[in-house]
């Protein structure tokens, strides 16, 4: 019999590794819950008051991205606070924080405040996620990580499961606010068991903080952001404001990364992605993310507006995906040990690039059990995607360094799926504007550029003009359909372009560990 010359973890924190991984995914699920009961939510917040709060798209674009763009600004920095204060602390505090945004942005009276409040809440999640993936890699030995990732990615797909089908529930009973209230006791159980069973730890040499580097971040991407938004809004990327934001953004994210490559203390060290196989992991997360989240927003369109679903139907038709997501994220490191990182992924890749390739091909009628298989086959291919990705980017780095680690994983995601918003949100807005434009004639003025902003804003104005309006319904839907296949198209070629980057750039195998790979500091192991 085999022993480790050296246990890394103590004994008392190796005994209940299992049930501080339940608490550490505990604290995921309300921070992926959120993203995933909104989006069922869009319709209804998109709706006039007093049901919701006659958000634009735009505005319920920014809704989500003002949450993403803080959420990603803030992992690096979230990230080093953790390994210098201690990831438990840092847990603790993110979550009162989110609890607290929570409170408030139910209680939003504008779409503005509901945007600022959702900042507020990414302020909280920022120190949550990367916390917990460090937690997780400083509790189980080097042999149980793959197997303790998977069962932590199948997590999401647990929140996926959830949160669209809470939210539907919650939106057939109560106001449109009560899916952010719904996290707050889910906050106060996960505190508790956190103060209870969760063991700190740190990095014994911690980086210093790099305000600077958080500040050029955050102001590249939300002015990157904000003008792609914005060029789909106004359906012409050619306008003045449009080019000079775009361009601004640019610059800013150039000038944080030339900072961050001459600093001595980065909050992202670019040393990092020298590595191959470390870049190609990060470059898959953000492309699956940009393809998914976009091709997300406009789904949540499809069923309720275009096929008429309620909220809550609208989230059990979520439910293959969930399923499959928790069906395959912990089982997929057996795939990995048979074929290979890069085999996996790829496939998991080409699966993704497949499933929205078939959302171009859906109408109005098409047989919902389609949707069920493409949704089913979405998870499997996320699945696939997400375990071996994380394993390798968790594996690159010193097991001190998971915090950096896990923020950076985190950030690619989240980046990925701002711009992927941003991007296939204007692609969208776009065509659907281009589409219905020549049916809006008979309109006045006014509210000729209102209705042309989404199918929400026309089938709203359609149905405040009686049997006038009638008119302007299936022109909607089907400009809608069209604007929608061209996204589903869109987002095809960037999933293809993860394809190529997964199997020419990760390894066949598993890497090996890292040499020198130096033991953690546990503390407060709570005995």
């Amino acid at each position: 019999m085999t022993t480790s010359p050296a246990p890394r973890i103590p004994e008392a924190v190796h005994r209940r590794r299992w049930a501080i991984l339940g608490v550490l995914m505990l604290s995921l699920l309300i921070v992926v819950l959120d993203n995933s009961i909104l989006n069922v939510a869009i319709k209804t917040i998109a709706t006039p008051a007093p049901t919701g709060l006659g958000a634009t798209q735009s505005e319920i674009e920014w809704a989500i991205n003002s949450y993403t763009l803080v959420f990603a600004g803030l992992l690096f920095t979230a990230g080093l606070i953790g390994d210098r204060l201690g990831r438990k602390k840092v847990l603790l505090g993110g979550l009162v924080v989110f609890g607290i945004g929570s409170a408030l942005a139910a209680e939003s009276g504008s779409p503005g405040q509901l945007i600022t409040y959702r900042a507020v809440m990414a302020l909280g999640a920022a120190f949550v996620m990367p916390a917990t993936l460090a937690v997780l890699m400083n509790v189980f030995e080097r042999s149980e990580q793959p197997k303790a990732i998977g069962i932590w990615a199948g997590g999401v797909g647990l929140a996926i499961a959830i949160g669209p089908i809470t939210g539907g529930a919650l939106l057939d009973h109560f106001w449109w606010g009560s899916v952010f209230l719904i996290n707050v006791p889910i906050v106060l159980i996960a505190l508790a068991l956190m103060v209870w069973l969760v063991p700190d730890s740190r990095d014994p040499k911690p980086g210093r903080l790099d305000p600077v580097g958080v500040v050029l971040s955050v102001l590249g991407l939300v002015l990157l952001v904000y003008g792609i938004i914005k060029g789909g809004e106004l359906a012409d990327f050619t306008d003045a404001k449009v080019l000079a934001t775009i361009i601004a953004g640019v610059v800013v994210l150039i000038g944080f990364v030339v900072y961050e490559k001459r600093s001595d203390h980065p909050s992202l060290d670019v040393t990092y992605f020298r590595n191959k196989v470390f870049s190609a992991a990060m470059a898959a997360i953000a492309l699956v993310f940009f393809a998914l989240m976009g091709v997300t927003f406009f789904g949540v369109f499809y069923t309720q507006s275009v096929r008429g679903y309620s909220p809550l139907e609208s989230g059990l038709l979520m439910l293959p995906l969930a399923a499959a997501q928790m069906i395959f994220a912990p089982r997929a490191r057996l795939l990995v040990d048979r074929f290979g990182n890069r085999a996996t992924t790829t496939a998991g890749m080409l699966l993704i690039a497949a499933t929205l390739a078939a959302f171009a091909g859906f109408e109005a009628d098409t047989p919902i059990w389609l949707l069920e298989v493409v949704f089913f086959l979405m998870g499997t291919g996320m699945a696939h995607i997400m375990t071996p990705t994380s394993v390798v980017i968790m594996q690159a780095l010193p097991r001190e360094k998971a915090g950096s680690a896990s923020a950076l994983s985190n950030t690619f995601r989240q980046v990925g799926g701002a711009l992927g918003i941003a991007v296939l949100g204007s692609v969208l807005a776009t065509s659907y504007r281009n589409g219905i434009e020549g049916k809006l004639g008979a309109l006045p003025p006014g509210l000729r550029d209102t209705a042309g902003e989404s199918i929400e804003a026309t089938l709203g104005i359609a149905e405040k003009l009686g049997p006038r309006g009638q008119a302007l319904v299936t022109p909607a839907y089907d400009a809608f359909l069209h604007a929608m296949h061209v996204v589903a198209l869109w987002g095809t070629g960037v999933a293809l372009i993860g394809a190529v980057v997964v199997a020419v750039f990760l390894p066949g195998r598993t890497p090996a560990a890292p040499a020198g790979e130096r033991e953690p500091e546990l503390v407060g192991t709570g005995d």
